[in-house]
């Protein structure tokens, strides 16, 4: 074990006792430790090597290519959760974190998910239809069944937030390992936010919400796209998850 975390602290891994345990927990011979150990210090995200990531008190399966969970988008399950609803539509869902953690924090509800990346849709399908949800494949609102058309109580989005330029500044085992579709929001970060909230009234039962995660300096133009979409936004905020969530109801 202290050859592993020596190991990881000269690769820069901040918390290499704790993956260090968690490597060594899930190697099934020394030599596939050490296998996991030099991947990991080749710069693989944890999560990929270990196949889950913990999210919301869930152990969620993420698979090599799909972006990992963070947790400050757990902001954007406690605001949902705090706002309830039946009829639940994880937009940009990726592994399907955020659908998963938010239907356990509800209890009964109509799941939905959905995402462009098709290895993303094969990765949330493991963890959402369990949790008794279904997921589609496409992009945005496109794949949604029609009938969810003004139904839609609680709509929840992590879309892609980083600025193109910002993208190579991002830390390697998020650039090169996560899907760029997953991390490139254009210009300033928000053209996906500005789509979804095009559209969003059209689909929100009456008293439902959006709620998009953003980051906290991009947070008004955000919220911007919001107004212009028809809904009053607010913008929450948490310090100790580092996390920004906008938050709009229609007008």
């Amino acid at each position: 074990m202290h050859t592993v975390i020596t190991r990881l602290r000269r690769a820069g891994c901040v918390f290499a006792e704790d993956e260090a345990r968690l490597l060594t927990e899930a190697a099934r011979t020394p030599a596939e430790l050490d296998d996991l150990v030099t991947r990991r210090v080749a710069g693989l995200p944890l999560e990929h090597l270990l196949g889950w990531a913990e999210f919301h008190g869930h152990r969620i399966t993420v698979d090599p290519g799909v972006f990992v969970p963070r947790r400050r988008t757990e902001l954007l399950v406690d605001q949902a959760a705090a706002l309830g609803g039946h009829v639940v539509v994880d937009l940009c869902c990726g592994s399907g974190a955020v659908g998963v953690a938010l239907a356990a924090a509800l209890g009964e509800t109509e799941l939905h998910a959905a995402d462009i990346d098709p290895a993303a849709v094969r990765c949330a399908r493991r963890n959402v239809e369990p949790a008794g949800g279904e997921v589609h494949e496409g992009d945005l609102f496109t794949p949604l069944p029609a009938h969810l058309r003004g139904r839609v109580d609680l709509l929840v989005v992590n879309a892609p937030y980083v600025p193109t330029d910002a993208i190579a500044m991002m830390p390697p085992e998020a650039r090169d390992h996560e899907p760029r579709v997953a991390l490139d929001g254009g210009g300033d970060g928000v053209d996906v936010h500005r789509r979804v909230t095009a559209e969003a009234a059209h689909w929100l039962a009456p008293g439902g919400h959006l709620l998009i995660e953003t980051g906290e300096a991009q947070a008004p133009v955000t919220a911007a796209a919001f107004t212009a979409g028809g809904l009053a936004p607010r913008i929450a905020h948490s310090e100790e998850l580092s996390g920004t969530v906008v938050v709009g109801a229609l007008r």
